[in-house]
């Protein structure tokens, strides 16, 4: 790449990310629903048509942002997951969905671009997966190192009615090659209820019921790790 192009594509990225935290901004003020790539370009003092060239529709720049969001929350639990230590898997759950949390909690408008109220008259494309796949993937390699270290009991979750287990399976076989079914559909149970606990918080559904939240959700997200079959070192299987 020569000089020149080299600048060109540091100020496409520079310009790109400048439109991308205006929108954030926006997002913060009035919700994805007001969005507007106008709105979004007079604040910058950019042309629209110049704007468009960055990103061409509302829908191109609110994708871009679901993508950073995913990326983002994916990063901190990938970041967990490697940081804690392997030898207690129970524990090292509780590390992964708290990294989410508080990721959750330092951008809450963020969260609520990607697990809250769907934008009208938007569908988030086949490209957002990848980003989007990146929380659950981390929670399955976890699983997974404990499947292979002998460190997971036998889950909760089993046995599984017929249907779920074939599901599962496949799911397995697809994301997480050897993980026995009723560990993946707990994952994936686990998964969803991760997302609920860190929704109720963002979107302030504890008010006036949970004022201990730390502890409260450590120890939600621990039982879910107990369902899973994550077994603690420092009591060998998960606590009752």
């Amino acid at each position: 790449m020569s000089a020149i192009e080299g600048a060109r594509a540091r100020a496409r990225r520079e310009i790109s990310t400048a439109i991308k935290e205006e929108a954030r901004r926006g997002l913060a003020a009035e919700g994805p629903t007001k969005l507007s790539l106008r709105a979004v370009a007079r604040e910058l003092g950019m042309a629209s048509s110049a704007l468009y060239r960055y990103f061409p529709s509302r829908d191109d720049l609110l994708t871009a942002l679901i993508t950073d969001a995913y990326d983002a929350m994916g990063g901190a639990a990938e970041g967990a997951l490697a940081a804690a230590p392997r030898e207690d898997p129970a524990a090292r759950w509780v590390a992964v969905c708290a990294a989410v949390r508080e990721w959750a909690l330092a951008h809450p408008h963020e969260f609520a671009l990607v697990h809250g109220t769907p934008v009208p008259g938007y569908a988030a494309p086949q490209t957002t997966s990848a980003a989007g796949s990146r929380v659950p993937l981390a929670l399955l390699a976890l699983a997974l190192d404990a499947h292979a270290d002998a460190l997971l009991a036998p889950p909760s979750w089993d046995p599984l009615p017929r249907d779920v287990r074939a599901e599962a399976e496949q799911l397995a076989e697809e994301y997480a090659p050897g993980l026995p079914a009723p560990v993946m559909a707990a994952v994936v149970a686990a998964w969803a209820q991760l997302v609920g606990l860190v929704s109720f918080e963002v979107f302030g559904q504890y008010t006036g019921v949970v004022t201990a939240r730390d502890e409260f959700f450590a120890h939600a997200v621990g039982r879910l790790g107990a369902d899973i079959g994550l077994a603690s070192t420092r009591g060998g299987v998960p606590e009752e």
